[in-house]
């Protein structure tokens, strides 16, 4: 993002040491061959973050940046601007105070913008800035999609049975087909859905949508457009239109309104027919940078300390869909650097991230996490990334390469930071081994975050606060909240995910203690000791500052 009083954007973020000379002229010389504006190619080498860069041009316009995920946004504030200018001018309602509208605005410098923001609601205006993707984002949340999409899948639907007869084909460049398929794709983005389940049953098609870590009833697809919808999926994700016996595997590289989603689709023959899952890999969502992981202040600088480390294995454990992929590469994002060599092994490659040499794992080819590992050690790599650590031999090459001098990522499955220990003496690895590479483990859970629509504050029951065991004083400090339900949140209450993290570090006595087989209750016990919080305490201190609820920290963490 760039605003008019940003030419020198180049110079600025180098004078705020967000990026070296190297990244500049690496960033101006893809300038030269793209077009591009300069933050936006900054951003996408993974040099710095759209929040970076608004926290930069914030401070040139001499005006705060907010995240407006955590503010306080009054309902008659918003209702003072239109929706269309909201969009078209890129700028969103925050407070009224007084005579006074608090305004988030992209640009903070455009003049033109703020007095007709004035004129508009007969207030003063007051600028914050936030960035254009929070506001874009926030605009979507209050005021929904202008496109009304739901009445142009009912549209499309109308016209694809009215076609069916007619022996339209699903490869029709514009057939209701197509559009329909499109739409359906088009519906999840909006939705913010992390899935898209599209399965046949008896008489009917059931479309669903995962979303904040939970299905939400889609629309219900007549059962005779089942064969085209089917053959639709298949040649958009490139799998074999003639084989419904097997399971396929194929991927699709969604445009929706500027914003490019790519797609990993799943088939599974059931006894109704195929059906279909589609994962939304959002770049997004992917790379939110470490600032916007959810961190404490305190662990986030142990966090960003840890990761200037020359070798070693920084390991992050949690179950499937916790938020690993993306605490993995905000690391990289925030690692890479032209004269870093940074070699990925992944399965799948989520999102391809530039001046990374990224590899798929293929294991029908032979082509594994062993294999794969083996091979880097001859890329002279810095860093590495291993997708998982799956099994003795992958876990026994990860070790070696941090031994020899490289700085080693991967994940594990296991319930806690401290489970990693015993996990891999299960899988053969030596405990001085672990001792000498280990430099820290993150273990994490994502829980549900209540809805800024329609939440309000609240106070727990007399249940809840025996079940905290907090003090008067902790409890006359903390903000309860829950979300009253709203069609944003499709009368949920929640709305988007947080991450809560334990870090253990492997300090001199954690190491120690790795080394002398010492039980893990004795190095959870020292390591608290030196200021690790467990997973229950973050979601508990999320949850005294009204981000999440103590409903939602019992069913992830109790």
């Amino acid at each position: 993002m760039e605003t008019k009083s940003a030419g020198r954007l180049g110079d600025i973020l180098l004078a705020a040491g967000l990026i070296s000379p190297e990244h500049l002229e690496l960033a101006l010389r893809e300038q030269g061959q793209t077009g591009e504006k300069l933050g936006a190619i900054l951003q996408r080498l993974g040099v710095v973050t759209e929040k970076e860069i608004a926290r930069i041009l914030a401070s040139q316009a001499g005006v705060p940046h907010v995240s407006l995920r955590e503010e306080w946004i009054q309902r008659e504030a918003v209702d003072l601007i239109p929706p269309d200018f909201a969009e078209q001018e890129r700028v969103f309602p925050l407070a009224i105070r007084g005579k006074t509208l608090v305004l988030a605005m992209a640009n903070p410098l455009d003049l033109e913008c703020i007095d007709a923001a004035g004129r508009l609601t007969g207030h003063y205006i007051e600028v914050v800035h936030a960035t254009d993707g929070d506001i874009q984002a926030t605009l979507q949340q209050y005021f929904g999609s202008r496109s009304d999409i739901d009445a142009r899948i009912d549209a499309a639907l109308a016209s694809a049975r009215a076609n069916l007869a007619a022996g339209a084909r699903a490869a029709d460049g514009d057939s209701p087909y197509v559009r329909l398929v499109d739409l359906l794709l088009g519906k999840a983005v909006e939705l913010g859905a992390t899935d898209i389940h599209v399965e046949p049953e008896e008489k009917v098609i059931r479309c669903r949508y995962r979303i904040d870590g939970r299905l939400r009833q889609g629309h219900s697809l007549p059962k005779e457009l089942q064969s085209v919808l089917v053959t639709r999926f298949k040649i958009l994700a490139g799998m074999n239109i003639s084989e419904s016996r097997v399971p396929q595997d194929g991927r699709i590289l969604f445009a929706h309104e500027g914003r490019k989603i790519d797609l990993r689709v799943s088939s599974f023959p059931t006894v109704h027919g195929e059906t279909f899952v589609a994962r939304l890999l959002d770049k997004q969502n992917l790379l939110v940078g470490l600032a916007g992981l959810g961190m404490s202040k305190k662990m986030l600088a142990a966090f960003t300390r840890d990761l200037g480390r020359p070798n070693g294995i920084i390991l992050v454990t949690g179950p499937t869909g916790s938020g690993k992929t993306t605490t993995l590469y905000s690391a990289m994002q925030h690692l890479n650097a032209p004269d870093v060599k940074m070699i990925t092994l992944e399965d799948p490659v989520e999102y391809e991230l530039p001046l990374i040499n990224q590899g798929q794992i293929q294991t029908a080819q032979g082509f594994t996490f062993a294999r794969g590992l083996r091979a880097i050690l001859r890329q002279d790599p810095d860093i590495i990334l291993v997708g998982e650590i799956r099994d003795q031999e992958t876990a026994s090459l990860a070790i070696r390469a941090a031994l020899t001098g490289h700085l080693v990522f991967s994940t594990l499955h296991t319930n806690d930071a401290v489970g990693v220990i015993p996990r891999l003496a299960d899988m053969g690895i030596e405990p001085y081994l672990l001792s000498a590479t280990l430099v820290a483990i993150v273990a994490q859970r994502l829980v549900r975050g209540v809805c800024p629509v329609c939440r309000v504050t609240t106070e727990p029951t007399p249940e809840q606060r025996e079940l905290l065991g907090l003090d008067a004083a902790a409890l006359a400090e903390a903000t309860f909240t829950t979300g009253k339900g709203c069609p944003s949140c499709n009368d949920t209450g929640y709305k988007g995910r947080l991450a809560v993290f334990e870090y253990l570090q492997a300090t001199e006595q954690v190491r120690r203690m790795i080394a002398e087989r010492a039980p893990t209750d004795a190095i959870v016990a020292v390591a608290r000791e030196q200021g690790m919080r467990s997973l229950r305490e973050d979601t508990l201190a999320k949850v005294l500052r009204g981000k999440t609820t103590l409903t939602e920290m019992m069913r992830v963490v109790a």
